[in-house]
């Protein structure tokens, strides 16, 4: 038997610069907070879809809706910092989002405190769940009637309703165990009247919040300019003409939780506009299949491509000249055979990307501090890359557990450099604008799977999603 020597993998670390955001003006920043308190927002300069005002809506109790005006005005004025967490601008004509808040009282539907009494006798959490759903769709309905309807609405409600009914776990004798939760059904309600929300609790308004109030408020103001149609930011590093597709799956409910899954799929262009896509039902048993992680049929692969070309053209009136495709786990052969066929004949470039969050494999630096951001540890020819961490422009860290990579467990398509594929990554980490946060662990292709794959559980199969991702976040 001839002797075979095994020889180390070859070990490389580098760092790749944070990227740099665009905000009003062509000002540029690493952070989104500095950006829009220096320049203002993207959308202000060139106009472009900016609010100079929004109409808000509340629902809750006369108190609750009172005390939600009063805590939006105030914090609207600005909110004072500290060393570690920078003022709040205000959201005001003349600073912070030169935007303004508008209020009106036929845009308040409140809840009645004998409402609220019955739906709180209720003994089931199943009955009382749908109670409350019942009784929020007919202020949503009462208040979208109106002339001039607002363009936002905040559900208040008190502490002893949204306690009882945040969600609601039951059994159904058809289809077993069901959960829901009430954020999630809110928005799907509220997605057929085509007006964004956000919950405001009660803890928030009256300072039980353990979180900083500049803080809270960067990120609510954030969401909801947001949400007006505004645009935050943009980057400033995503290659011309490209489409970054994120592909995941849930569960409708109303399903056998073991056997029944839906594809999800969020594009997103290289200015940072996405649309949201439901594709197909297909069966996935995990036993079968022997892995817990769904995975797509070649012609089904194909389809949900074809669709996501297909909205792509109408929402964004253009063809992609490069796709790149990202998903949590491997792409399995039929899938890469469906993905391949296509994109081959109606796009020059395309990447399939396979980013998987894990623990196994840390560097650990010799300085005081996390790891960097940015950080590229290669062992062999595979890459993982740090997307959280110690921000060096900044000096600050923002997390709260030790940094972990995402593996680059997949790359199929060589039309792109290996950087720019990281790069891209590092830039799509950043753009969650529901929030002021400087970046995440994913990038914003799966950032939002989870949370839109629960709001999409919530709708109908006979009634189209919205494909604006302003209504499920």
């Amino acid at each position: 038997m001839t002797e075979r020597s095994l020889q180390a993998p070859t070990m490389s670390c580098r760092y790749i610069p944070e990227p740099v955001l665009s905000f009003a003006g062509g000002g540029r920043h690493i952070d989104p907070k500095t950006g829009i308190s220096r320049f203002g927002p993207r959308s202000l300069k060139p106009v472009r879809h900016h609010p100079f005002s929004v109409r808000i809506g509340v629902i809750g109790s006369a108190e609750t809706i009172e005390r939600a005006r009063r805590w939006l005005e105030a914090t609207s004025e600005g909110v004072a910092g500290d060393a570690k967490h920078p003022d709040f601008p205000g959201y005001k004509r003349d600073r912070g989002f030169f935007s303004e808040l508008a209020f009106d009282d036929a845009w308040l539907g409140q809840l009645n405190r004998s409402e609220i009494e019955e739906v709180l006798k209720i003994r089931t959490q199943r009955d009382r769940f749908e109670e409350v759903l019942k009784l929020l769709e007919s202020r949503l309905n009462l208040i979208s009637s109106k002339d001039q309807a607002p363009e936002y609405i905040i559900l208040a409600l008190p502490d002893d309703l949204y306690a009882s009914c945040r969600v609601a776990t039951y059994r159904d004798p058809d289809i077993g165990m069901v959960h829901r939760d009430l954020r999630r059904a809110f928005k799907s309600l509220a997605m057929k009247y085509r007006i964004p929300t956000q919950i405001l609790r009660q803890s928030t308004i009256d300072g039980r919040d353990k979180d900083k109030p500049s803080k809270i408020a960067w990120n609510f103001f954030t969401g909801l300019y947001f949400k007006a149609g505004g645009l935050p930011w943009s980057p400033t590093e995503l290659v011309p003409g490209t489409c970054y597709v994120g592909v995941s799956f849930y569960r409708p409910i109303g399903t056998w939780m073991d056997t029944v899954e839906t594809s999800l799929v969020q594009a997103f262009d290289e200015h940072g506009n996405g649309l949201v896509l439901r594709g197909q039902d297909f069966t996935w048993d995990s036993e079968k299949e022997g892995t817990s992680s769904p995975h797509l049929s070649e012609v089904k692969a194909f389809q949900l491509v074809d669709l996501v070309l297909r909205r792509y053209q109408e929402e964004m009136q253009q063809t992609p000249q490069r796709v790149v495709v990202h998903k949590s786990s491997r792409f399995w052969p039929g899938e890469r055979a469906g993905f391949i066929a296509a994109l081959r004949d109606r796009v020059s470039r395309y990447d399939l990307v396979a980013l998987s969050p894990q623990s196994t494999v840390r560097a650990l630096p010799v300085s005081q501090y996390p790891v960097l951001r940015g950080t590229l540890v290669s062992v062999g020819y595979t890459d993982y890359l740090y997307t959280t961490g110690f921000i060096a422009e900044l000096r600050q860290f923002h997390g709260t557990h030790v940094p972990s990579p995402l593996q680059i467990a997949d790359h199929i398509g060589h039309d792109t450099p290996r950087d720019v594929l990281l790069r891209e990554i590092l830039t799509l980490t950043k753009m969650n604008t529901n929030s002021s946060h400087l970046g995440g662990s994913l990038p914003i292709t799966l950032r939002f799977s989870r949370l839109v794959g629960d709001i999409m559980r919530e709708i109908p199969e006979d009634r189209d999603p919205l494909p604006n991702l302003k209504y499920y976040i």
